[in-house]
């Protein structure tokens, strides 16, 4: 007997959800260090210009798949190209979210070690001139870092086994909304803080001397990540909005949110780095090294408000970590349930085993595992560099061919145009059409390139 789907509860549930998935990690250690070392208010319009002319068509390419079949990605596949071999798109995108939510959780639960230091012990000023080598002895040990992937990715666990409505949608109801209010807040106080103009003209002060073609491809690739595409999560989550909700809106919501919350981010956080007197950076190193020592800084101050600015922005990292790990479990726990008929609990217990095992490996990287290398690499850096350099742009651009050369363009355009009742029905598909077949491909294959020679 086929299960009944379970959906979103409506259109503002499938845009706090596919918004959870987009909104990331990236968000807040790339994305403001990219706007200020290349060219500022120059580089926000550039990537503006990324998001609404290439990630928007290919997010909404993934999402057509996805809302038009009820079906994860190999149903999906299955269902619109039965008896083909794009079946292995389906299968890549199930893999490609296992295998970055492996090493993602190792990250996640860095945060929530964090999270409890700043609870507890906090950070103080005597431990500001080790804070680096203080990170690097901390996940260098077993145990630790071992003990906080498997909390992170248990909570995960948990929120996924108990569905779509009363998991998914729930947590990403609460915590969508609470992030914006904390990531807020956090931008008023770092704002206010003595120096922190120089941040904000970091952030803002226009530089088109910095627009190069490498930025251009920095601002493409950004765009492309940030939104999760090519691994499956979009095509997913899709599935579960209900075939009354018009799809371009919800693409572009979130599309919207996901921008908006990285601007915030960047005005939350370089405006601190910058009056504490700090080289602004990027990547784990930024939340996990420098704003650590700008939090112990803070505190030979008033301490209260450096425990308490601590605690939220760890909060912050903790949530904005499970919104998206939590797309990327369902995209496997989905495929279980529909292709192979377990239970959800089953399901997510398999995925659960199977990512732990892998993270463990990634986590175990930095310690005991140090001197383990695949191609000159350690496990995390290895998977790192597989998704982000091979599995994520190669599942992109499999998905831009499906939909704007091998899916039917009448069936494309009933989604796009929500059956022909939206008020855009000519010329903005028109539009999406040519970006999505002449644009988005050449694109892909810039952003690839670009990583892979760096």
């Amino acid at each position: 007997m086929e299960r009944r789907r379970e959906l979103f509860g409506g259109r503002s549930a499938a845009i706090l959800a596919l918004a959870g998935s987009a909104i990331g990690l990236g968000n807040i250690w790339r994305f403001p260090y990219m706007v200020g070392q290349m060219g500022g208010a120059a580089f926000i319009i550039l990537y503006l210009a990324s998001c609404l002319l290439l990630s928007l068509p290919i997010f909404l390419a993934e999402a057509i798949i996805g809302h038009r079949t009820h079906a994860g990605t190999i149903g999906a596949m299955e269902q619109l190209a039965p008896g083909t071999k794009w079946k292995w798109l389906g299968l890549l995108t199930v893999l490609s979210p296992m295998v970055i939510l492996s090493y993602y959780s190792v990250v996640g639960g860095w945060s929530i070690d964090y999270l409890w230091r700043s609870l507890t012990v906090g950070f103080h000023v005597d431990e500001v001139g080790a804070v680096s080598s203080a990170f690097g002895a901390f996940i260098s040990k077993p145990w630790g870092p071992l003990v906080c992937h498997t909390l992170f990715l248990g909570a995960c666990a948990g929120i996924v086994s108990a569905g779509i409505k009363s998991g998914i949608e729930r947590f990403n109801k609460i915590t969508m909304p609470l992030l914006f209010v904390l990531i807020v807040l956090i931008m008023v106080y770092s704002i206010s803080l003595p120096g922190a103009g120089a941040g904000v003209d970091y952030l803002l002060k226009p530089d088109f001397s910095k627009i190069t073609p490498s930025a251009i491809a920095a601002a493409m690739g950004q765009s492309f990540f940030s939104l999760s595409l090519g691994v499956g999560t979009i095509l997913t989550y899709s599935s579960y909005i209900h075939r009354k909700e018009n799809i371009l809106v919800t693409g572009a919501g979130t599309v919207f949110f996901d921008l908006l919350f990285a601007l915030i981010a960047g005005f939350a956080i370089m405006p601190a780095v910058f009056a504490a007197g700090i080289e602004p950076g990027a990547g784990p190193g930024l939340i996990f090294e420098t704003l650590p020592f700008i939090f112990a800084k803070m505190g030979t101050t008033v301490p209260w408000v450096s425990s308490v600015v601590a605690v939220l922005f760890f909060v912050t990292i903790v949530f904005a970590a499970f919104t998206s790990a939590i797309s990327m479990f369902e995209v496997g726990v989905a495929y279980l349930v529909e292709q192979k008929g377990l239970s959800r609990r089953r399901a997510t217990l398999l995925i659960f085993a199977v990512t732990w095992l892998l993270g463990a490996l990634c986590s175990l990287s930095f310690g005991p595992l140090s001197g383990v290398k695949i191609f000159g690499r350690t496990i995390f850096n290895f998977c790192d560099f597989l998704t982000s350099n091979f599995l994520m742009t190669f599942g992109g651009l499999l998905f831009v061919i499906f939909v704007g050369w091998k899916m039917d363009k009448a069936a494309v355009r009933d989604e796009f145009t929500h059956g022909g009742t939206a008020r855009f029905n000519g010329a903005v598909f028109d539009v999406f059409w040519f970006l999505l077949r002449y644009i988005a491909p050449p694109a892909i294959v810039v952003i690839f390139l670009t990583n892979f020679v760096a």
